[in-house]
């Protein structure tokens, strides 16, 4: 052995890679090849195999972008293939590149029958067959010509993420395609190098430990005959053997390691091309469970099993049996593994409410964990609605990927905005699709939060993101690592297990309250306008659709359109996937995205429109419905009244500019279109500071280090334009009932309309702003400096709202310099404060500034456009138009009611008479969120509540029908063992807790 050890480890790398790599097969055989390019869109086994297939060599290129090739390969295996310790495979390399596997070309194979078999892929390229030697052999391989769209991950501009214009070249050159006998004593001992390589590799120089791999491993590579591989590998094995036995340390790190494959269910490729993913992915997974003992894979998102149950239901049938077995375990308990910054509260409930359905109905389990790795970043409304839907723990693992702070704790209790806490954890092995090699191992023991009080970690393995799964070569690695010195030890394990142990081993975990924001991808709360807007507005249709057909429903008046609202629902879940509503998927995702959210919107019209005109009735009477949970314009909260036309509103010109003016609210607009003024005529109070100007629009250079759509970068705020030139001031509406005044501003290749408008009886300023968006890589803000000593915001999430600092005191607060936000915003000192509402915004910024002529101005900055360039280089291009509303004087009760009041707008119609409304709560601290008929088709009535301004509640619930009985139930609408509730035969009464929710189940013997 050499003095130096580094030599030993380069020359054992370089044995595997020239001398045990090139013998891994004794004999290859050729097959013959025929070739079927799709014309269009993906085909099917049946269809492809009716048409005619062409002459086809390996060496040809093949595949334009985003196209499907049908190879047939037929040959026979040679009869004297018949051999001890060998394996006859099929093997195929579609042109595969040195990348990751799922960003490139892909495959899956069937038999002639139409039978898969497994999938091909970079790092996954053999199949192996049970056809005995001399046996005749055909095959199908599906092969999607995907372009890498990732490339190296430098995040340069392509067009590569559009069918038209990704270019029609062929990208790849098929390699193999042939038989090939496997000789399984050299495949083992490359297995053996690779895990003494790596454990040495990751070993200090001056341990025993080390010295002694290094010796084996040299003593391995001198007694082999180099031109003898197949024949001296038993012996390599034999010299391996002794070191490979020693057990590791009583102390040792303990993972669970669980087979896993991140399917991001749309991201760099369509959503087409994921239902493809899944199928190929849980095919190798059922090929790796026929013989591997202990092997265990879990998978999330509901979605993707009920694609492949829609369009492989072979596959999903063989699914469902390895389910059945407990080698194939269901994950998650949610339609996909959604964004949980951005859904509102109900739409995160339906996450849960459809997920956990489909496992139930299909496999008759539900998840106990909730397993959402890749999100980014987790809102504080989740570990209470964790717990209401029946799971126990919670994963992640995202927070791994913090620029600022490392997060403390990888087991802990999570505890909410109500108070509930959930067993969770954050795989120290920092990854999500581990290979379970020696420096992921070893990273997982040394990062490990939790040492001295607990042991165990979790360590998801197999390839992900495009999927792709565990292989066999991870499984080795397993194994080896099972119990050796010098390594953590590895246990192939469920989920399950793994927080069952983990629960045991730390009876008094640590405590993280509040959200677990992420310190990255913060841009995500703002990019793909358009897809943002069309979820917030699917949200609000479809509490409006329930709400009015609910209402018709038990009335009489309607049937329940439980398959349209089922749908709708489905799809707009679908697109919350926290790579297509964060704004960071190719343009293909969010033109698809666009498109269902406009097919939705075209649904749940049409079903509010037919409720309302059976519940109005026919006639001519102007009526205005509210679906919003506060009374709205003289319009009781869910229910329709008798429009009524207020007045009081005067416009009138004002040093070069123009004043709007109501009973409670003066605003000054000046010639450059900015408001200089709003002044709260109740309390004769400026909010506007003296010298500043609010309605500011400001441009900022956006040019993120990485990730483009994803991430603002702190250093954003250097390069900042203040829009201040207006081509034109002017006034556009002035009625008794509303005036407004429209500002028209062209900047770069852009041009904005804002009009900034007041209402009689409102004491708020309504803007709306109409972007036609033409730059790149800019960011545009719009800016209300604020005359408010806040030293905390408080922002709208799911179910309630959070306090962040408007300060940057510590490293965590300087961290959170972008945040989200839902409906409103509202800053504040004793006595006084402003709501900012929006009605598609997410992104915000708010900070504290000292004037110098003293005091301070509190900042609410809405992110309104991003123009990032990867990987959709046409992101946010297009029209856009926004609403914002400035409320002064107001409280967070207040702030909570402008935003129902921009989000849904009352709807004028005509019919013959007033419609009450079906419940009616007696304090507006207690929210209706949701009014339904009961998933099990019962005809019961589920109304959601929740305590909204954070503080304890007692609410009398009336409801406006016959019921027999009400109970509490939790999310899944199932009986709760324990309640406050008490049910007085026309309405319930209730006490919650702040920020709880609570959803009552009104039965009503069995009608439908």
């Amino acid at each position: 052995m050499h003095g130096n050890s580094t030599p030993v480890l380069a020359r054992a790398r370089r044995f595997v890679a020239e001398r045990l790599t090139s013998a891994l097969y004794r004999e290859r055989a050729p097959l013959a090849l025929t070739v079927f390019t799709v014309p269009g869109e993906p085909v099917s086994f049946v269809e492809a195999t009716r048409e005619r297939f062409e002459p086809f060599e390996v060496g040809q290129k093949w595949g334009q972008p985003w196209g499907t090739v049908w190879f047939h390969a037929a040959g026979n295996i040679p009869l004297h293939w018949e051999q001890p310790r060998t394996s006859i495979q099929l093997v195929v390399d579609l042109g595969f590149t040195d990348g990751y596997p799922g960003f490139q070309a892909e495959g899956l194979v069937y038999t002639e029958d139409g039978t898969i078999l497994k999938a091909i892929e970079p790092r996954n390229q053999r199949v192996p067959l049970r056809t005995p030697a001399g046996g005749a052999v055909q095959f199908y391989v599906e092969a999607a010509s995907n372009p890498n769209v990732a490339g190296h991950f430098d995040f340069s501009s392509t067009l590569l993420g559009e069918r038209d214009t990704a270019g029609t070249a062929p990208l790849y050159q098929l390699r193999r395609c042939e038989l090939a006998l496997l000789d399984v004593p050299v495949w083992e001992l490359v297995q053996d190098f690779r895990t003494l390589t790596g454990l040495a590799g990751e070993l200090a120089e001056q341990l025993p430990r080390r010295a002694e791999i290094l010796v084996a491993l040299e003593r391995a590579m001198d007694a082999m005959d180099p031109d003898d591989v197949a024949g001296t590998a038993p012996l390599g094995r034999d010299l391996l053997a002794e070191v490979l036995s020693r057990p590791a340390s009583a102390s040792a790190h303990h993972l669970y390691a669980v087979g896993h494959a991140h399917i991001d269910s749309a991201w760099l490729w369509p959503v087409r091309e994921t239902v493809r993913k899944v199928a190929r992915t849980f095919s190798n997974v059922l090929e790796l469970i026929q013989d591997t003992p202990g092997f265990v894979f879990a998978a999330s998102s509901a979605q993707q099993y009920q694609w492949l149950k829609e369009f492989y239901p072979q596959l999903f049938a063989r699914v469902k049996q390895q389910v059945a077995a407990g080698t194939f375990v269901p994950v998650g308990g949610m339609w996909v593994e959604a964004d949980t910054n951005l859904p509102g509260g109900e739409a995160l409930v339906r996450q849960f409410v459809e997920g956990r359905k489909f496992f139930r109905e299909e496999f008759g389990i539900e998840p106990p964990e909730v397993w959402l790795p890749d999100s980014f970043g987790y809102s504080a409304a989740l570990p209470q609605i964790i717990a209401g839907t029946g799971a126990r723990w919670f994963l992640t693992q995202k927070l791994s990927w913090n620029e600022t702070n490392r997060f403390p704790h990888h087991t802990f209790l999570w505890e909410g905005i109500d108070g509930t806490r959930v067993f969770t954890h954050f795989p120290p092995v920092d990854t999500y699709a581990a290979e379970l090699s020696a420096a992921e191992l070893a990273r997982a023991e040394r990062h490990y939060a939790e040492k001295g009080r607990a042991n165990s970690s979790l360590v998801p393995f197999g390839w992900g993101d495009g999927g792709g799964g565990p292989t066999r070569e991870m499984i080795a690695a397993a194994v080896r690592a099972e119990n050796l010195e010098g390594s953590p030890t590895v246990e192939l394990s469920t989920p399950a297990q793994f927080f069952e142990a983990a629960q045991r081993e730390y009876e008094h975990p640590p405590v993280w309250s509040g959200e677990l924001y992420l310190e990255f991808h913060r841009g995500s709360y703002t990019s793909q306008a358009a897809t943002k807007r069309g979820n917030r507005r699917s949200e609000a249709l479809l509490r409006e659709a329930e709400l009015w057909a609910t209402t018709a429903a038990v009335r009489g008046l309607d049937a329940y359109p439980y398959q349209a609202l089922s749908a709708a629902w489905r799809t707009v879940l679908l697109n919350q996937f926290h790579d297509i509503l964060p704004g960071t998927s190719i343009a293909w995702v969010h033109r698809e995205a666009e498109s269902a959210y406009a097919a939705v919107a075209e649904t749940l019209e049409e079903v509010i429109a037919r409720s309302l005109r059976r519940l109005a009735g026919d006639g001519d009477t102007a009526l205005a419905f509210n679906a919003g949970p506060y009374p709205l314009d003289g319009v009781p909260a869910l229910a329709g009244s008798v429009a009524v036309a207020r007045d009081g509103v005067t416009v009138t010109g004002s040093e070069g500019g123009f004043r709007l003016e109501n009973e409670f609210v003066r605003v000054a607009v000046d010639g450059r279109g900015l408001i200089t003024s709003i002044r709260d005529l109740v309390t004769d109070r400026e909010i506007v500071p003296p010298g500043e100007a609010a309605n500011l629009l400001q441009l900022f250079r956006d040019v993120p280090t990485t990730w483009d759509a994803w991430n603002i970068d702190e250093q954003y705020a250097h390069a900042r334009t203040d829009l201040v030139d207006a081509d034109s001031v002017m006034i556009a509406e002035d009625t008794t009932g509303r005036a407004t005044v429209r500002v028209t501003r062209s900047f770069g290749s852009s041009l904005v309309v804002q009009e900034v408008g007041l209402s009689a009886g409102s004491t708020a300023v309504d803007i709306v702003t109409r972007v036609e968006w033409h730059e790149k890589q800019k960011l545009l803000k719009l800016a209300f400096p604020l005359d408010i000593h806040a030293d905390r915001a408080a922002s709208e999430i799911q179910f309630g709202h959070v306090f962040r600092p408007t300060h940057a005191n510590t490293s965590w607060d300087q961290a959170r310099f972008e945040t989200v936000a839902h409906r409103w915003v509202h800053v504040g000192e004793a006595g006084y404060g402003v709501a900012v509402a929006n009605d598609c915004t997410y992104g915000h910024d708010i900070a504290r500034t000292t004037r110098p002529q003293g005091g301070t101005t509190t900042t609410v900055r809405l992110s309104l456009l991003r123009a990032p360039r990867y990987p959709d280089p046409s992101a946010d291009q297009g029209v856009h138009t926004m609403a914002v509303s400035v409320r002064a004087g107001a409280d967070i009760p207040d702030a909570i009611a402008e935003g129902y009041r921009l989000n849904l707008p009352v709807r004028q119609t005509t019919g013959a008479a007033a419609v009450a409304p079906l419940f009616r709560v007696g304090t507006p601290a207690v929210v209706i969120e949701a009014v339904k008929l009961a998933e099990d088709r019962s005809g019961d009535v589920i109304v959601r509540l929740y305590e909204a301004f954070g503080s304890h509640a007692t609410a009398q619930v009336a409801a406006g029908f016959g019921y027999d009985s009400a109970i509490e139930t939790d999310l899944l609408e199932r009986a709760v063992a324990t309640s406050n509730l008490l049910d007085r035969g026309d309405g319930v009464t209730v006490a919650l807790r702040p920020f709880q929710i609570v959803t009552v189940r009104f039965r009503r013997g069995g009608t439908s």
